[in-house]
């Protein structure tokens, strides 16, 4: 498993192209069954995916050859070959919901309620998708030198340069996976049209923020990768509106987003742990008292502070990159901004 036995699966047929129309398959089926719980009529799912799938694929790809024209400026032809990797997810997103606008638009349906409804299948998708970077043997981290941890799921080998790797396609595979089964939950319950989405957003953007700083291949805008920018922009925003909807006042509100935002903010100093600890602590203080009449809610802060707590701890005893304890590190770090943001959420109610 540390290398694929060949990039395609019959003849000529790539397996990042099944795998991705398998991710595509999972998303359509997953949507069609939502459709009568959202009063949607009959087959919206199968005709929304006629449009915002072709769409997507057209972001997808545009998206990766804008961030890096270099590799195809040579021979411009070799834009067309997607089989070859090069799908950009977030360009696919991005595709995809212009995509859904129109047709929601054409159909006079909400938009809001379309989102709800493909978000967890999106991320399903996604989920499987991301196999076929293993097959391309691409979305690899920083080499791992350690031959303790040179195995997989952890590490794989990339023949081009001969070293091991940490599999960064696996871990946000496995990250969104569980965001998949999340957002199943939370999509059971009532619902203000468009939260499913907001929270789609929320973990699927989390979780890409920290472990796009572990890839070695990233694209690009200034000193920060691309995908961070829009995880850190897609974050806020989703934030945003779900603690907005879920405050009944401005104070809450103000109270809230400060809180998310130190949260935040603490994704640029992973390496200073004094400063680290003290947004942590800031965060988790005010995180307490907005929670204090609520149990539930003050039940998922003190959660979310054992989990900064650990995160701190494998961030101080394993700096490397190419250590368990950082990998740790990421995956807390990632988890703890929505399970702070849904606590506050809670709180207000």
């Amino acid at each position: 498993m540390a290398v694929p036995y060949s990039r395609t699966i019959i003849g000529g047929l790539p397996w990042y192209s099944v795998l991705v129309v398998t991710g595509m398959v999972l998303a359509i089926w997953l949507a069609g069954r939502q459709e009568k719980r959202l009063a949607l009529p009959k087959d919206t799912a199968v005709d929304l995916a006629l449009v915002a799938v072709p769409c997507g694929i057209v972001g997808a790809r545009a998206y990766y050859v804008i961030m890096s024209w270099e590799l195809f400026a040579h021979n411009p032809i070799s834009v067309l070959y997607v089989w070859q990797g090069g799908l950009a997810i977030y360009g696919g997103v991005i595709g995809g919901a212009l995509g859904a606008l129109c047709y929601a638009r054409k159909k006079k349906l909400r938009y809001a309620v379309l989102a709800d409804m493909v978000a967890p299948g999106l991320l399903l998708a996604q989920t499987v998708g991301r196999w076929g970077n293993y097959f391309n043997m691409e979305a690899y981290g920083p080499r791992i030198a350690d031959a303790r941890l040179q195995f997989f799921p952890l590490a794989v080998y990339i023949p081009a340069d001969g070293c091991w790797h940490a599999a960064t396609f696996f871990y946000e595979s496995v990250w969104n996976l569980l965001g998949f089964a999340a957002l199943w939950q939370i999509q059971r319950k009532r619902q203000q049209a468009g939260n499913v989405f907001a929270w789609y957003l929320l973990i699927y953007g989390s979780g890409r923020f920290i472990i796009e700083q572990l890839r070695e291949d990233s694209l690009y805008i200034g000193t920060l990768r691309a995908s961070q920018w829009l995880s850190l922009v897609l974050c806020l925003a989703a934030a945003f509106v779900l603690l907005r909807r879920a405050c009944k006042g401005p104070k809450g509100l103000l109270a809230c987003a400060i809180c998310t935002l130190l949260w935040i903010v603490r994704w640029w100093v992973l390496g200073k742990h004094g400063l680290y600890a003290a947004l942590l602590l800031v965060a988790g203080m005010m995180a307490l008292w907005l929670s204090r009449e609520n149990r539930k809610a003050l039940a998922w802060v003190c959660a979310t502070l054992l989990l900064d707590g650990l995160g701190l701890l494998s961030a101080i005893t394993g700096l490397p990159l190419e250590t368990v304890a950082a990998g740790v590190h990421a995956a807390l770090c990632s988890l703890t901004l929505p399970m702070g943001v849904w606590a506050l959420c809670i709180s207000r109610k």
